[in-house]
């Protein structure tokens, strides 16, 4: 399962938010995997990837939901706080919505 706040379901919802970046002591999900979000529906995981979070860039975090890079890092600074960091991998998560008839 994949949580969000609920100021980004709207977006995932309509398709505009399609990634996720989250800070894991190890890989949790693979690409080709279903999950869930919980307001939204079921997701099919595109692709997992190790990013290095300095190294994002504006493009991409638009797919994040995010203007630019430094809006998507200080978001990623509030829900992470520093003691957080220690010892976690930036992941960059892909996935899909799936249309309600293959949610099961």
């Amino acid at each position: 399962m994949l949580l969000f706040k609920k100021k980004f379901l709207p977006a995932i919802r309509c398709g505009e938010k399609t990634q996720t970046i989250r800070l894991w002591k190890h890989r949790r999900m693979r690409a080709g995997q279903r999950s869930y979000i919980p307001g939204a529906g079921s997701v099919r995981i595109v692709a997992v990837d190790a990013v290095e979070l300095h190294r994002l860039t504006d493009d991409d975090a638009r797919p994040d939901g995010f203007e630019t890079a430094d809006e998507l890092r200080a978001e990623i600074e509030r829900l992470y706080p520093e003691p957080q960091l220690a010892g976690r991998q930036a992941y960059r998560i892909v996935f899909e919505l799936l249309p309600a008839e293959q949610e099961r």
